[in-house]
């Protein structure tokens, strides 16, 4: 049956100095602050929340582009074609005409840095053969992604109804292109591209943040009339990595001072611990009929959590494991988990693994556990009480993404 055990006390004092932050009370209309580093939502909004992403969602034509870019069916000196429909896009462009044959670089610097509408197409169509077929493999492949919301009628995030993305949706993206694709990062803090001088008022990135010294090196702003002003951003200051997401606002000079404001915060209310280090043991759990009495439990990695930075009580840790835990046991069995729990925060759970290795008992203590079952049942104490159950065989578990819990 389940079983569990609170955290021991020593590693319990070290967590439970902390409070949980001073929520950040955003403007935006929905939003997503997210620690890579740590994996920690440290801020929801409407999150889940369907809405129009405007020029946000080229983050997914631009994920589509990097895939290829990784699969080889592209490389950064393929040419593309311009078709009379890219030429003719309004909004924000490249100013890309049918005589072009722009590069797949080039694509990428007029899509990050110029945010063009024209080159959007030109690459749906480049890979996509049309613009709707792009779209639904856009769809296809955000599912498999994990963003449960996301749909696409085009690949610029021109306005129109099944046009929906949610700010989790688009911090999933945004990490993936981080962490998949760092070779091609560097395009995102880039902070002006002039296509052939063709476009001299658009050839600026339009990211408030990427020339404060804030560590902001990314990714996309977006602004329709529907949507707001909005800004998927990500920052690195020493070694922690936040993305966020927000949507809604006002006016750019808002959008530009609420992305400011969520950084620092992201930055300066969280300090990054680590409690508990790879093998050291957090708890010990009884063995049924095994060479030893006990095994501990340890993680396999250390444990980084962030920790906000007011004092007081709001942290626990709890370790959960399945009994009775039977022998043989081998070294680095799974044998349960630990959860660490912070008022406001999304859950941390981290595996937890047999600290040794365990044998069977002998004969004569197998005897004798055998034989006091049989007096125990025969007192009628207990009846038909059924055989103790195996051991769960180990399990291999991936690394909890709270992004999408």
């Amino acid at each position: 049956m389940p079983s569990a055990a609170r955290l021991i006390a020593a590693i319990a004092i070290v967590l439970a100095a902390a409070l949980p932050a001073r929520a950040f009370d955003t403007t935006a209309g929905a939003a997503v602050v997210y620690d890579i580093t740590t994996n920690t939502v440290l801020l929801e909004k409407n999150a889940d929340t369907p809405l129009p992403p405007a020029s946000m969602s080229k983050l997914m034509t631009i994920n589509m582009l990097f895939e290829a870019l990784a699969d080889g069916r592209v490389t950064l000196e393929t040419r593309f074609r311009v078709s009379e429909r890219a030429q003719a896009m309004g909004g924000s462009t490249m100013f890309l005409n049918t005589t072009d044959r722009p590069t797949v670089e080039e694509l990428i610097q007029g899509i990050i840095v110029n945010s063009g509408n024209d080159a959007c197409v030109v690459v749906a169509e480049g890979l996509g053969g049309t613009e709707d077929a792009f779209a639904r493999m856009m769809t296809e492949r955000a599912s498999a992604l994990g963003m449960k919301s996301a749909t696409f009628a085009n690949s610029s995030g021109w306005p129109d109804p099944n046009q929906r993305m949610s700010m989790r949706d688009l911090a999933i993206i945004a990490v993936r292109l981080i962490t998949e694709f760092p070779q091609y990062y560097h395009y995102f803090s880039q902070t002006e591209y002039p296509f052939d001088g063709r476009a001299p008022d658009n050839r600026f990135n339009r990211n408030p943040l990427l020339t404060l010294g804030i560590g902001a090196d990314g990714l996309k702003t977006g602004h329709t009339s529907e949507a707001g002003y909005g800004l998927v951003g990500s920052a690195l200051q020493g070694e922690r990595r936040i993305v966020f997401v927000v949507s809604g606002l006002d006016s750019e000079q808002v959008r530009a001072s609420e992305s400011e404001a969520i950084v620092n915060w992201a930055f300066r209310q969280f300090a990054m611990k680590t409690p508990v280090k790879a093998g050291q043991r957090v708890a010990e759990v009884p063995v049924f009929l095994g060479d030893a009495a006990t095994v501990g439990l340890v993680p396999q990695a250390d444990l980084s959590l962030l920790v906000p930075v007011t004092s007081g009580d709001g942290i626990e840790a709890e370790v959960n494991w399945i009994g009775p835990v039977e022998a043989p046991i081998a070294a680095g069995q799974q044998l349960g988990d630990m959860t660490i729990r912070r008022d406001g925060m999304s859950d941390t759970v981290v595996p937890l693994f047999a600290e040794a290795a365990v044998g069977k008992a002998g004969f004569l203590p197998r005897f004798k556990a055998a034989a006091a079952k049989a007096y125990t049942i025969a007192q009628g104490l207990i009846a038909d009480e059924p055989a103790p159950a195996p051991a769960p065989a180990p399990v291999e578990t991936a690394p909890t993404n709270a992004l999408t819990n």
